[in-house]
């Protein structure tokens, strides 16, 4: 996809970009995830970016969802941010992306 495609479908009212991250009690631990959300509004400041964890930190992807769809957004794409695909990438993540699905059916979600 190029980059103007790939602009397209990150950018509009309804669209937003989640940054899924495992979590951490440390608070030094968030910067490297929140880095990457700055660096995609600096290149695309149109574009609706948000981080959610699995565990030990807030918010949650359940939270993030549910405060993105109060803002009437309607596609959610949702990016692990894992170094490699384990457990939680494979098999956590689309479980609670399905429940989630199903609790917002009027949401459309990208994995």
């Amino acid at each position: 996809m190029n980059s103007s495609a790939a602009d397209t479908a990150l950018n509009g009212p309804d669209r937003a970009l989640v940054l899924f991250a495992h979590g951490s009690r440390d608070p030094l631990w968030h910067r490297p995830i929140q880095a990457v959300a700055q660096a995609i509004l600096a290149r695309s400041p149109s574009t609706r970016v948000a981080c959610a964890y699995l565990e030990l930190s807030q918010p949650d992807l359940v939270q993030v969802t549910a405060e993105l769809a109060a803002q009437g957004v309607r596609h959610i794409t949702v990016i692990p941010m894992f170094l490699g695909v384990g457990k939680h990438a494979r098999e956590d993540l689309p479980v609670l992306v399905a429940q989630l699905q199903a609790d917002y059916p009027g949401l459309v979600f990208q994995l």
